[in-house]
């Protein structure tokens, strides 16, 4: 599994920010053997971060029963309760306010890693106490778990970056709780990082954002790759499966399509010898024969993958085209893994 510290690397990138040294310090001072650990601290840090900027203001909806008109006047209750022979009326308005669902959301996050036995008791009692800094409304909201629902709705409003960035760290909190909690009523959560499919799109998204951030000669992007393909009947067509890179690196001379493959293992034993994963070069192998690069431009592709059992790093021409296959060892110190990430694409 992927150390710690890396980690916090590996999910700064995966959500386009650039690593704090107070976290990375933080963590040396306090390491964890959890992610939830490091997830809190880094919660923790964010959270102290946007109070020092000032929370947003936004207008959030609201419903009064009041004695002055203000918004849109609601009707059926105002009638159902015979408010307007009082003088008063239930109104519907808009009010700007620090409010908002997503620190709603933060405030309730911070509550339950608050009363999380695994963490360290002095990092919860940091964690009950930033959170008590919150608007009142925030932190006294009745405690709902969220759903998947909840992170689409808030993810729909396109929250700036440092609130996009806390609305991922909660989600991540969220999604390692398990459904049971413990016999004391307090929440527990898994290891993140045995989730295969979770550290695969993370692993992606690290990798994409990584180039983006890294080197000036590229321009990095996923790209849709449209068949080279014809059809008697035009519509059939439409059947064919959507060709989506993980990263395409391109530059006026070269063009490098990226695969990464969040596997144990690169390797796979299959009649007594070791082989290459079949389907990941075969993916590889389409979006290289459907490619049309530009004038002068060569293309190659390469196949990324984490080491883990074994270091791998092979090279062929398939179709024309170079192609490499290889491991990158996240086990070593930071700046090892940024230094081997850029020299792929020397």
């Amino acid at each position: 599994m992927i150390p710690l510290p890396t980690l916090y690397y590996f999910l700064c990138y995966a959500w386009n920010r650039l690593p704090e040294p107070a976290v990375l310090q933080a963590s040396e001072a306090t390491p964890f053997h959890r992610p939830l650990g490091l997830l809190a601290q880094v919660l923790l840090h964010a959270t102290r971060r946007l109070l020092r900027a000032g929370l947003p203001r936004n207008f959030e909806p609201r419903m009064a029963e009041l004695t002055s008109l203000r918004g849109r006047v609601e009707l059926a209750p105002s009638l159902g309760r015979g408010l307007l022979a009082q003088g008063r009326a239930v109104c519907s308005f808009d009010e700007l306010s620090t409010d908002s669902p997503l620190l709603r959301l933060l405030a309730h996050t911070l509550a339950v890693l608050a009363r999380a036995t695994d963490l360290p008791l002095a990092l919860r009692r940091e964690l009950g106490h930033v959170r008590r800094r919150l608007p009142a409304a925030a932190a006294e909201t009745p405690l709902v778990p969220p759903t998947a629902a909840t992170f689409r709705e808030l993810r729909r409003q396109r929250p700036g970056s440092r609130e996009a960035f806390l609305l991922h760290v909660c989600e991540l909190v969220w999604l390692t709780a398990l459904p049971e909690p413990a016999a004391n009523g307090r929440s527990r959560f898994a290891d993140f990082r045995r989730d295969e499919v979770l550290m695969a799109r993370l692993f992606e998204q690290f990798t994409r954002n990584f180039f983006r951030r890294e080197q000036r000669r590229y321009r990095v992007y996923a790209e849709t790759i449209a068949w080279q393909a014809e059809a008697p009947q035009p519509d059939d067509l439409a059947l064919l499966p959507t060709m989506l890179t993980d990263t395409t690196l391109d530059a006026p001379d070269r063009k490098i399509i990226l695969d990464t493959k969040y596997y144990a293992a690169a390797l796979r034993p299959r009649y007594d010898r070791q082989r290459l994963i079949a389907p990941h070069l075969y993916q590889l192998y389409a979006y290289l024969q459907n490619q049309r690069p530009a004038p002068g431009q060569t293309l190659e592709g390469i196949v990324l993958y984490p080491a883990a059992s074994q270091a791998l790093d092979v090279r062929y021409t398939l179709g024309g085209h170079p192609v490499r296959v290889v491991t990158l060892n996240l086990h070593q110190p930071w700046p090892g893994i940024a230094a081997d990430l850029l020299a792929l694409i020397d």
